[in-house]
């Protein structure tokens, strides 16, 4: 299953239609609509090659769901944290290949009690490592990734902790704590809404490889080739804030495809390359293309589902917490969790961790419906109840100061992605060609590619992950260069 990862971005708002381009229209070999990991690496491979791109991106930097932020003393990732792996992994590869340092992160956990004390550690650890190894060994019937693993977890217990059968509250309040593990590896709301049949595929290597203080932005850099004052792609050309209201796609071989921005600009190319996340499709794709997508591929737009995986990441004056560990979860007690009679989306802020780029940050996390209440909630109602929770759960030894900062994510309310990354839903064993369906290109008359299709929801294997939103972006370099690389 997949593990914490993200990706890209851009939007589309409606137009008009035309077919033919005018005599003053700006043309290209190829336009790129989005301008994160997929359509950066998609632009750069084509730029490479000598071709006349065009990158179109909404939003008023490139990146997409990847967002590097000055913080503190370092710098902290909005969006993706990780590489999960690194054999294959072209993202792992390319920081190698230019001296960029990127460190394993240790995510091994402390869980922290709800009246401050530890939680028995070898306990939590051995049922915790339980329940992920049960989800590589999947049942022959899809079902509900938690209902299976909590039936799977209650015979572990009956067989090697009988006398655990006796603390209901215990392992009821376990169960819940692993809910929303799973649900921020998989950007869900609940673990139910997971099916224990998929096809994501693990890399080989350290699955929590961080770029540090070097920051993920780092990877556009390079593939832009900017990284220490590259002269960049001199036949690349990217426009920022420019949302793009309509593609006009031909079928007639001698027409070129129409991409208009809400500017009012119109641009033509051979063919353009669409990398906008499931959340900005699913909302606006009937608006977007002229004409209309065919039936298979609105399906699969409708098939898929876009997650959410949410961040508060405050800064401290000093590190205050244990130096040892990167990672603190925090588990309720069943009387702690009865008192909590309002804001009780806090119940749901799973654990906190210390960004590698930033040493006196801590990162709370959520995800799912919490997650997009959480977004829309004033400043100091997040802040004050993210310090109530650390207080209330690792303050019992130490005094915690007041932050003297704080950011937050908003992929689900930034109209450009919509979410973070999509997952496999309870319905994907029923639709399992939905994400080639996706990656599918959409031909002229003649057959010829005129609307390429990439981003991490179009990858079968490794889908919400970076490596994968830049295999997607190669996939389609691919397709108009067979010869092509990075």
């Amino acid at each position: 299953m997949a593990l914490w990862r993200c990706i890209l971005a851009a939007v589309f708002l409606v137009g008009v239609t035309t077919v033919n381009s005018s005599p003053t229209m700006s043309s290209y070999d190829t336009i790129v609509v989005g301008m994160g990991a997929a359509g950066t690496t998609a632009a750069s491979i084509l730029a490479k090659a000598g071709k006349r791109v065009l990158g179109l991106e909404a939003q008023n930097r490139v990146g997409g769901r990847i967002n590097t932020v000055p913080f503190g003393d370092g710098v902290v990732e909005l969006g993706a944290e990780w590489m999960h792996g690194t054999k294959p992994n072209t993202v792992y590869d390319l920081a190698v290949q230019n001296n960029v340092t990127v460190l394993p992160q240790d995510i091994s956990m402390e869980v922290y009690m709800s009246d401050g004390s530890l939680a028995n550690k070898e306990l939590v650890n051995e049922l915790t490592e339980f329940c992920l190894q049960v989800v590589d060994e999947p049942p022959p019937t899809p079902q509900p990734l938690g209902q299976y693993i909590t039936k799977r977890l209650m015979d572990y217990i009956k067989d090697k902790h009988p006398t655990l059968l006796k603390d209901q509250g215990f392992i009821n309040e376990f169960l819940a704590f692993m809910d929303l593990m799973i649900d921020n590896y998989e950007a869900t709301d609940t673990w139910n809404d997971i099916t224990t049949e998929s096809k994501y595929r693990v890399l080989d290597g350290h699955q929590h490889m961080s770029w540090n203080k070097n920051g993920y932005k780092t990877l556009f850099e390079i593939l832009l080739n900017t990284y220490k004052n590259g002269p960049g792609l001199p036949t690349l050309t990217i426009k920022l804030n420019t949302e793009v209201s309509q593609i006009v796609w031909p079928q007639d071989p001698s027409q070129k495809v129409i991409v208009k921005s809400k500017d009012g600009a119109e641009y033509s190319a051979d063919n353009v390359i669409v990398t906008v996340s499931v959340g900005v499709l699913k909302e606006r794709h009937s608006a977007i293309f002229s004409p209309p997508l065919p039936q298979k591929k609105a399906d699969a737009i409708s098939h898929l589902t876009m997650g959410l995986l949410g961040k508060i990441i405050l800064l401290f004056p000093a590190q205050w917490w244990p130096k040892e560990k990167l990672f603190y979860g925090f588990m309720w007690k069943p009387e702690d969790r009865a008192n909590v009679t309002d804001e009780t989306w806090s119940l749901r802020l799973t654990a906190a961790s210390n960004p590698m780029g930033c040493k006196h940050a801590l990162t709370m996390w959520t995800s799912g419906e919490v997650g997009r209440l959480v977004e829309t909630l004033p400043d100091d109602v997040v802040k004050r109840k993210a310090m109530e929770l650390l207080r209330r759960f690792m303050g019992a030894n130490v005094t915690i100061p007041e932050p003297i900062s704080m950011l937050r994510s908003s992929w689900y309310t930034n109209p450009y992605t919509r979410g973070s990354y999509t997952y496999d839903n309870l319905s994907s064993p029923s639709h399992p060609t939905a994400r080639e369906d996706l990656a599918a290109p959409l031909s002229d008359s003649s057959g010829r590619p005129r609307v390429l299709f990439a981003g991490e929801a179009t990858e079968t294997n490794h889908f919400s992950t970076v490596h994968g939103a830049v295999g997607s972006g190669e996939r389609e370099a691919a397709r108009l260069l067979p010869s092509s690389k990075i």
